[in-house]
């Protein structure tokens, strides 16, 4: 069997989606680790698979077209996300156009919550939730002629019926899954303006985290695990870790690999000092600059050190607001003192820190508390704000609560880049007002002093500075 992975290109007429993180446009392309994963564990199976990004190399529709005119692929396989699911079924369309007798498969979040959207025929496979065994299972069942509808994790069309089999249980072990399958991108150059130095890639040491905050969509893996997981559970799943062992054999390999920049996509990388000391010790020893996503109360004097030893270039912290009414409301389950302190550690050991503030996370916030926070954030002098407005996405606490209030723009969801655009009208904060300041706040940061002279230090290149400056000009205006 022929099979062939697919990022199609953009086919309807908007920026293309970021399948990662998976609730932004494209700001700068990143390897889809996830997808790379399932390729690797067909790979074990003794298949060649083929990866095909038609986003990275900017493909038009018509060769599109001319590639699945020509192309002989048994199953076709898509990672969708959210934003991508309009431009993905007219992929679908344009498959069935040349190859009607093709499987298609989708994965990802957005075929997981909104699973009985992209049934067309009965040669489309929805794999929900977390998709590596069930991939397999369903390849392999295929492959030996058995009955692949009896494959777990999966929804079909059968006669007219949508048929969603019963829940495919979670990986505990991710020691069991084979490293992304990178070859297949090693010809493409990646770079993370946070970290300012290339070649570039993505890793992640664990799946989930514990917390409950209301609104929060986490990685497009981690999100399509709990849609699932809560269906099913009615509560978040499990976590899953790599051993320190594993992850080290990977950054040995990514080091031999000639790769010296690497961003974790862990939804959570910090859960306590002895893992993060030993993760670090790893980093030091290949000499990597990297980062992560952290939560500030796991922000250790003795944690901020090691950090700042080991080459860690940023630290994401979702603070979402300086205001205690509003953590609490949003389940954020820290406090203001937690994040000035998690700051000052990480000031001290001189690693650069990220806060992420997210407008419009509760019906409590009103144009006061975001000047408040957004004062505070500036006067913190830290390395880079990220400012977004929150989106209410089908499956988490805050989509609900939005539609029974009736704060959703039009009624119901809508897919938005949670960069520039609100679907969330509150009785008196309207999604134009929270664009408004999303994008003031925007200029007047990026635009300051401050951020352009703090910034300029520390590009090691003028390709990587040339980068970053495109990647900015998207993020302020598409």
């Amino acid at each position: 069997m022929k099979l062939t992975f697919l990022v199609p290109p953009v086919l309807d007429h908007n920026k293309p989606a970021e399948r990662t993180a998976g609730c932004t446009r494209i700001v700068y392309a990143a390897p889809n680790i996830y997808e790379l994963t399932v390729v690797a564990v067909l790979e074990q199976e003794g298949y060649t698979p083929i990866y095909r990004d038609f986003v990275y190399y900017k493909t038009s529709r018509k060769k599109f077209e001319k590639f699945l005119k020509e192309d002989d692929s048994d199953i076709y396989y898509i990672w969708t996300v959210n934003l991508s699911i309009e431009n993905d079924l007219i992929a679908l369309s344009l498959i069935r156009k040349y190859r009607p007798d093709a499987f298609v498969v989708f994965m990802g979040p957005g075929p997981t919550y909104f699973t009985d959207r992209f049934f067309t025929d009965e040669k489309v496979v929805i794999v929900r939730g977390e998709p590596e065994v069930i991939v397999k299972e369903w390849t392999n069942a295929l492959r030996d002629g058995t009955d692949w509808k009896l494959t777990e994790g999966i929804s079909y069309l059968e006669n007219g019926k949508i048929i969603h089999n019963k829940f495919h249980l979670l990986l505990k072990d991710l020691d069991s899954l084979p490293f992304p399958a990178r070859h297949h991108i090693a010809d493409r150059d990646y770079h993370n303006p946070k970290l300012k130095i290339s070649p570039y890639t993505t890793a992640i040491t664990s799946r989930n985290c514990p917390y409950q905050c209301i609104y929060c969509v986490p990685s497009s893996l981690t999100f399509a695990r709990e849609i699932e997981n809560r269906r099913e559970f009615k509560k978040k799943p499990f976590i899953s870790f790599r051993s320190i062992e594993s992850i080290e054999k990977e950054m040995k390999i990514l080091h031999e690999q000639g790769y010296t920049a690497i961003g974790f996509m862990d939804d959570n990388f910090i859960w306590n000092e002895e893992r993060t000391l030993a993760i670090c010790n790893i980093m030091h020893k290949y000499g990597f600059s990297w980062g992560c996503q952290a939560r500030v109360d796991a922000i250790t004097d003795t944690i901020a050190r090691a950090l700042g030893m080991s080459g860690c270039k940023y630290v994401d912290l979702g603070v979402e607001s300086f205001n205690e009414d509003i953590l609490k409301f949003i389940k954020k389950g820290i406090t203001q003192k937690q994040i000035y302190d998690a700051i000052g550690y990480l000031k001290k050991y001189n690693v650069p820190v990220k806060l992420n503030i997210l407008i419009g996370t509760s019906p409590l916030e009103t144009k006061e508390t975001l000047k408040d926070t957004l004062r505070r954030a500036k006067k913190l002098k830290v390395d880079q704000i990220m400012f977004n407005i929150v989106s209410p996405f089908p499956g988490t606490e805050f989509y609900a609560m939005a539609k029974e209030n009736g704060w959703i723009k039009g009624g119901e969801y809508i897919p938005t880049d949670v960069q520039r655009e609100s679907i969330l009208n509150y009785p008196h904060l309207s999604s134009h007002e929270m664009e408004r300041i999303l994008f003031r706040s925007n200029l007047k940061y990026f635009f300051s002093y401050y951020f352009i002279s703090t910034q300029l230090r520390r590009f090691t290149s003028v390709k990587e500075f040339s980068y970053a400056l495109r990647a900015l000009k998207i993020k302020l205006f598409g």
